[in-house]
């Protein structure tokens, strides 16, 4: 009963959650004066008549209800200006933007995961030694370096410079055209989950079961990866669910540097051009997509570890 009202309340959470979401997007997009439809030739009538077949013309309070009963039965809007008339819905799943993005996401998140744990685990079997400074120092400008920065130096540095990638991926059609992207993406996410694993690493290393693997002889390679390494994953796998929504939803700025048209790149097209149902439509996928994580990680978090029940007990 206790695990029952433990999702219950969390998918309460979740669903609050995204409508203040909702509501926090749709009123400062608003806030902003002008129209969608205002042009150098559109005229006070013609803004007017486009603002009233769209709804537009209704207070905001009634704009907002009614987006979020039509959002409730699958219905996101339509476009206004980049495809108008199309659905967003259409625009998001069927064009294939989504799902390009998520293959660039998850690519990312693999290469992430496939280096950060082992030089996680180097960093601390090598604990204070040169290799372990230097990766440090490494991990932390990782870190500390903004997507848009790393991308422009590769682009500098690998497409005009050396000139061996592609300027612009476009569609990701060619393995060259992923290479700086998905860099890109998972460079800050590949250094956190570096320092996440060398800390639970050193926690896992001076446990008493280590001191007894030792004491029979086992080899090395077996203490670290068979016995310190499986219980010093499962705060990087606790990580994985928020950082799997935040590298999907941090291609936004990178589709647009390396000219991906993936949701990131139609998105920041739609602000541009104030395309309202878009704008709304891309932040709620997303919003959506990372309280979806997040409720599967809280879940599977007191699943996993009965130490929550104790501590509330306790308490």
């Amino acid at each position: 009963m206790d695990m029952i009202a433990y999702v219950l309340k969390r998918i309460g959470v979740s669903i609050m959650t995204l409508l203040l979401v909702a509501a926090i997007t749709f009123f400062l997009m608003n806030a902003i004066p002008g129209s969608p439809f205002m042009t150098e030739k559109s005229t006070p009538e013609q803004i007017a008549l486009a603002n009233a077949k769209y709804g537009l013309d209704k207070p905001l309070i009634v704009q907002f209800g009614n987006y979020i009963k039509n959002y409730l039965h699958g219905d996101m809007g339509v476009s206004l200006k980049m495809q108008e008339g199309t659905s967003v819905s259409k625009i998001l799943f069927s064009q294939g933007k989504f799902t390009l993005s998520i293959k660039l996401g998850l690519l990312a998140l693999l290469v992430a995961v496939l280096i950060g744990v082992p030089v996680g685990v180097l960093q601390a079997y090598y604990r204070g030694g040169w290799l372990d400074n230097f990766l440090r120092v490494l991990t932390t400008l990782g870190i500390a370096m903004p997507s848009f920065v790393v991308a422009t130096l590769m682009l500098f540095g690998f497409a005009v410079s050396m000139k061996i990638l592609p300027v612009q991926s476009n569609s990701l059609t060619t393995p060259a055209a992923y290479v700086m992207p998905v860099i890109t993406l998972a460079l800050s996410p590949f250094c956190r989950i570096a320092k996440l694993t060398r800390t639970s690493m050193l926690d896992s290393i001076s446990q008493d079961y280590i001191r007894t693997a030792r004491a029979k002889g086992l080899k090395t390679k077996i203490i670290l990866f068979k016995h310190a390494l499986r219980n010093s994953l499962i705060p990087v796998i606790t990580y994985l669910g928020p950082l799997t929504a935040g590298i999907i939803t941090g291609a936004l700025v990178v589709e647009q540097i390396f000219h991906i048209p993936g949701l990131g790149d139609y998105f920041v097209s739609s602000i541009l051009n104030r395309d309202y149902p878009v704008i709304m439509g891309t932040t709620m996928l997303l919003a959506a997509l990372i309280i979806f994580m997040n409720l599967i990680v809280d879940i599977a978090y007191k699943i996993v570890d009965p130490r929550i029940n104790i501590i509330k007990k306790g308490n």
